[in-house]
């Protein structure tokens, strides 16, 4: 059995903020290429959706199967897609690990930002595997967090980045699970693999506001700095000087924020 893991984000509106902005064309371009109409596809870890409904338009007539571990987050989704004006896509609460499907069921699996948060992500991509049919293609990406960037250079950022990384391997996950994904892949059995790597890069004045504003946010009212502080890693006045961190960085005209990601794509 995989370890207990904990979402580190958690669902709140900060979180959200970030997953609503996401796009098949800025998370999942390498992917692209591979989606033909009439395929069957599974994302998997969905959250609200965006990039699911942009993955449906993509493969219809064919079927998108949603799931995520949780379910209160699969309504926001079930909108996305009413609002994106799709109809092939199916919900359904789902355990990586264990993935309720029969073998052979998917001809493409997607997942975005979902490795770094499951207790064995080489088991998740077994299941992954499992139900992609021979001849489709597994395709995950997940961000990097130690390898993050920013200028100028702010000290309570380094803290933050520190922090984070430290409370995301505490609740049992990777946050640098990027540069990790083709060894994942190849100890899951994978043996036809192209890995990749791209970064959102956030740089005019209204991207950086948007990145640091959800960012101070997150770390002083999400399920994050719940967690920071109850797992004694943290202190509420130590993460209320990291967001007014985050805010007083976000505010200046040179800041510039790249965030890198790892990309495999496994023939099944």
């Amino acid at each position: 059995m995989p370890k207990e893991t904990v979402y580190t984000h958690g669902h709140h509106e900060s979180v959200l903020r970030s997953h609503r902005w996401r796009t098949a064309a800025n998370s999942a371009a390498y992917l692209l290429p591979e989606l033909r109409p009439g395929q069957d596809l599974l994302d998997v870890g969905c959250g609200p959706g965006t990039i699911t409904a942009d993955l449906a338009a993509l493969v219809a007539p064919g079927t998108v199967t949603a799931v995520d571990a949780a379910a209160s987050v699969l309504e926001q989704a079930r909108e996305a897609a009413t609002g994106a004006g799709v109809d092939n896509v199916r919900f359904a609460v789902a355990d990586v690990h264990a993935l309720d499907f029969p073998d052979d069921s998917f001809d493409v699996v997607h997942a975005h930002q979902v490795l770094q948060h499951v207790g064995d992500p080489v088991q998740a991509l077994r299941e992954m595997r499992r139900v992609c049919r021979p001849g489709g293609v597994v395709a995950v990406r997940d961000a990097d967090y130690g390898a993050f960037t920013w200028f100028p250079s702010v000290p309570a950022l380094d803290d933050w980045q520190e922090l984070y990384r430290r409370v995301a391997r505490a609740n049992g996950g990777e946050p640098d699970a990027g540069r990790r994904l083709l060894s994942w892949a190849r100890r899951a059995g994978f043996t036809d693999i192209t890995a990749t790597a791209a970064a959102w890069c956030f740089t005019t004045s209204d991207e950086v506001a948007w990145w640091s504003g959800l960012w101070a946010d997150r770390t002083i009212a999400s399920s994050y700095a719940q967690t920071a502080v109850s797992g004694g890693h943290t202190t509420p006045e130590q993460l209320a000087g990291i967001a007014e961190a985050w805010r007083e960085w976000g505010a200046g005209e040179d800041a510039w924020f790249m965030t890198p990601h790892g990309e495999i794509l496994c023939r099944a």
